[in-house]
C-alpha cells in the first residue's frame, strides 16, 4: 500500500511538472526572446512492442509484434523538447509466441491458453539531449543522444480463448502509465532528422496479461505489475520558425 502511494505520487509529481513546462508562458516568451530560431517536428515510426509480466518474465526481443507511432516534438531551448505522440499495436500479446525450447515459463504452461492483446497509447513527454543538436541548423548531419520520461493514456483490448475456443470476448479497458527511455536522433539534412528510440512503459495495474492477482491469486505476483515496451526507426521533418525581435513586431500574435 505504502509503495503503490509513493508511485502515484511521483507520477502527479511528473504530470504537474509536464504541465508546467506546457503552459507556464512568461518562461516560454522569455526562451522566444533569446533563441532567434525555434523547431517543431513531426514525424512517424515504425518497430515492434512487447511486454513483460507473469506470462513472460524477462524482455525477450523476439516476442515483439509489429507497431507504429506518430508524433509531434517541439524545441523549446537546446536541450529540452516537448513530445506528444500516438502508438498503436496490434496482437502485441500472443501466448504462443513466447514459448520455444529455450524458456521454461510455468504460468505458460499452467493456464494453457492463447490471449491476443491490441494497444492504443497516447503520450506527452519531455526529452533531454545530452548534446546541443539545435545549436547551430545550418549544419546538416547533427547527432545527439537523448533521455526522454513523460505520462501515457493506454487503451487496451484482449482476448482469451483455447484450442480456437474464445472463453473472453475483447473487452475495452483504459489505464495509465510512465514511459521512459533512451534514444538517438541524426540529422539527414537541415530539415529531415532519423531516430531509434527504446522505451519502456511502466504500469500500475497488473492485468494486461489476464492474470492478476484477484483472480489468481496463488499465481499473480502482486507485486511485480506489468510492463511493456515500444522500439523501433522514426523519420521526422522539421519545421523552423524565425522569432523577430520584439522591437520590430507590429502586433503580438497568438504564439507570441
Amino acid at each position: 500500500m505504502i509503495f503503490n502511494t509513493i508511485k502515484q505520487a511521483l507520477l502527479i509529481c511528473l504530470i504537474l511538472q509536464i504541465g508546467s513546462a506546457f503552459f507556464n508562458s512568461a518562461a516560454y516568451a522569455q526562451l522566444q526572446q533569446i533563441k532567434p530560431i525555434t523547431t517543431s517536428e513531426i514525424g512517424i515510426g515504425i518497430g515492434g512492442a512487447n511486454y513483460k509480466g507473469e506470462i513472460s518474465p524477462n524482455y525477450r526481443f523476439l516476442n515483439n509484434q509489429p507497431a507504429m507511432t506518430v508524433f509531434y516534438r517541439h524545441n523549446i531551448s537546446a536541450p529540452l523538447s516537448l513530445k506528444a505522440a500516438l502508438m498503436g499495436s496490434h496482437r502485441i500479446f500472443n501466448d504462443k509466441a513466447f514459448k520455444d525450447e529455450s524458456q521454461e515459463l510455468p504460468y505458460h504452461d499452467w493456464r494453457n491458453m492463447d490471449l491476443k492483446l491490441s494497444m492504443i497509447e497516447f503520450s506527452l513527454g519531455m526529452e533531454y539531449n545530452f548534446l546541443d543538436y539545435y545549436a547551430d541548423i545550418r549544419q546538416p548531419h547533427r547527432v545527439s543522444p537523448y533521455f526522454f520520461a513523460g505520462v501515457a493514456l493506454l487503451n487496451y483490448n484482449h482476448q482469451l480463448s483455447r484450442e480456437g475456443d474464445i472463453l473472453e470476448a475483447f473487452d475495452n479497458k483504459f489505464t495509465v502509465a510512465v514511459p521512459f527511455g533512451v534514444g538517438v536522433k541524426y540529422a539527414l539534412s537541415k530539415q529531415w532528422n532519423l531516430g531509434l528510440e527504446f522505451g519502456a512503459r511502466k504500469m500500475f495495474n497488473d492485468v494486461i496479461d489476464y492474470l492478476n492477482e484477484d483472480d489468481d491469486l496463488s499465481v499473480a505476483n502482486p507485486f511485480n505489475k506489468d510492463m511493456y515496451f515500444y522500439n523501433g526507426i522514426n523519420l521526422s521533418y522539421t519545421f523552423y520558425r524565425i522569432n523577430c525581435p520584439p522591437v520590430y513586431k507590429r502586433k503580438a500574435g497568438v504564439l507570441d
